[in-house]
């Protein structure tokens, strides 16, 4: 479990480096959804049999998984962040 966490944060530390710009929540955020895409990648990966445990391709898979959360979120907070509003 603690194994998860830390792949899950160094997924989202490079989902940052590969999705650049300014995020609503921060690093924290983007790492905690760099754990989120990892684990949603890894179980649709292994369920699906696309590949085993500890293939290089779930790490690959789990960087996807958080860029696709990280644009969604991007997404969602960029309507909804009161900064936008032009105050």
């Amino acid at each position: 479990m603690i194994g998860a966490i830390i792949i899950g944060l160094i997924v989202g530390a490079t989902a940052k480096i590969l999705m650049p710009g300014k995020d609503p929540g921060g690093w924290i955020i983007t790492c905690l959804l760099g754990v989120m895409g990892s684990f949603l990648a890894h179980v649709i990966g292994t369920e699906t049999g696309y590949y085993m445990e500890g293939e290089p391709a779930g790490f690959v898979a789990s960087v996807i998984g958080a860029l696709l959360i990280l644009f969604v979120y991007r997404i969602l907070m960029g309507r909804t962040h009161p900064s936008d509003k032009g105050t």
